[in-house]
């Protein structure tokens, strides 16, 4: 079977690298792709939003099965354009990946579906707003209604940080006009966040290792919200109570309010969770793999992921349950090598160097996610959050100081990352 990978980030890499390793692929494209996905699979120069040219280059390849990365196809309608044409496509329907491409729509589910999340109140006009915030005694975050690339939930600590949020979303349209039309205003919680990621399809989900990103850009979670800095799996927060408690008071109750709305969910539905005094609470749904997190997650997967992705398209999703879904018992940590300036404005085309000394590091894989290969095999950076990588060890210190060992081999003007990825769960003695 040919697969093709839609996107061109750490994510993309990661599912065309496992995918190519099962028996029943012959052949992975990419479209458009990176530097990485260039040597493990086929590039295809195809912008994620072209949807004709992509079904037509399925058509043309004999593609068996298509795999959806990031968040802007699917809440564009890709699984609905691929699926008229008779095409089998991995991910969730535009209506239902409204879920992440609507905060408004996902909040409101959430109440609907009494599921465990911060109060929060919703707005059109800026006025309003301000008002509520002013009236609240806690800090708040305020939220772009659409997709901002990971950037638009603004964590507040005074009146004055939130209004400046109200201004920047839909005053000044930061993240577009679309995306800052409505806010969601909520409370802020305290805790330890965790990623549960679930392969979701008719009555069935199976939730994948649990993991936890590293949103803020420097060490000590300080700087700028990112798309995220770095994640590791599993995450020792994400006890089987815990994740038992998330899966039915959380996934269940939204996937049967999903189903009950006529708005099925098939695909990844991914839960950023945040686990406070009174137990954990939903921040927010996504409706695809996360990245970083794909990338350890992926690494320790041992169950062949076409035939997972497969079994979600046909519902066939029960045949993984009663824990079929097989995982290395090694933790991975994943470092992400960003691009001086990052999450800001950064410059691209910075030669990279030191990768071929950093793959020869065992049980070590360099994801790349903003790179591109130039003429010649020059790889040169190409984006804010330029590598992701990733190791196994024996325990999470292990798997951390590989990652490292091999992430300081690798270099190119301006690169930062940060150096106290998964320190916290380390410290708790896992």
């Amino acid at each position: 079977m040919k697969v093709l990978v839609i996107g061109k980030g750490g994510r993309e890499h990661a599912l065309v690298w496992k995918l190519a390793q099962s028996p029943r692929v012959e052949r992975v494209y990419c479209a458009p792709g990176n530097a990485g996905t260039a040597l493990d699979a086929v590039n295809v120069p195809i912008d994620v939003n072209d949807f004709d040219y992509l079904i037509r280059f399925a058509k043309k390849e004999n593609i068996g099965l298509t795999v959806v990365g990031p968040e802007d196809p699917l809440a564009n309608g890709i699984v609905d354009a691929f699926q008229s044409h008779g095409l089998r496509i991995f991910g969730p329907s535009k209506a239902a990946a409204q879920i992440e491409g609507s905060k408004v729509f996902s909040k409101k589910l959430m109440r609907h579906a009494d599921v465990p999340t911060s109060e929060f109140r919703v707005f059109d006009h800026p006025e309003p707003a301000r008002k509520y915030i002013e009236s609240r005694e806690y800090p708040v975050v305020v939220k772009a209604d659409g997709l901002a690339a990971g950037k638009g939930v603004i964590v507040c600590n005074t009146t004055e940080e939130a209004f400046e949020a109200v201004t920047r979303i839909m005053v000044r349209e930061e993240f577009g006009r679309t995306a800052g039309r409505q806010i969601v205003v909520e409370k802020k919680l305290e805790g330890e966040e965790l990623s549960v990621l679930a392969l979701v399809a008719g009555r069935t989900i199976i939730p994948l290792a649990p993991s936890q990103d590293h949103k803020r850009a420097f060490d000590g979670d300080t700087g700028p919200n990112t798309g995220g800095m770095g994640a590791y799996s599993p995450a020792p927060l994400g006890t089987p109570a815990l994740l038992d408690d998330i899966e039915t008071n959380a996934l269940v109750p939204t996937v049967h309010a999903m189903k009950r709305a006529r708005i099925p969910f098939r695909g990844i539905l991914y839960a950023g969770v945040i686990v406070t005094n009174q137990g954990p609470r939903i921040l927010e749904y996504n409706c695809r793999l996360g990245d970083p997190e794909t990338q350890p997650v992926l690494m320790r997967l041992k169950t062949d992921l076409c035939d997972l992705l497969e079994a979600t398209i046909d519902d066939r999703l029960a045949e993984f349950t009663d824990n079929h879904v097989e995982w290395d018992p090694r933790p991975a940590v994943c470092v992400v090598i960003a691009s001086g300036g990052y999450p800001g404005t950064y410059a691209k085309g910075k030669m990279i160097q030191g990768l071929d000394e950093a793959a020869k590091v065992p049980d070590v894989k360099v994801f790349h996610a903003g790179t591109k290969l130039e003429p010649g095999g020059m790889i040169i950076t190409d984006g804010g959050r330029v590598l992701g990588v990733t190791a196994l060890g024996d325990t999470l210190a292990e798997a951390k100081a590989r990652a490292y060992e091999a992430a300081g081999k690798i270099s190119f003007p301006g690169a930062f990352y940060r150096k106290d990825i998964a320190d916290k769960a380390i410290a708790k003695g896992v």
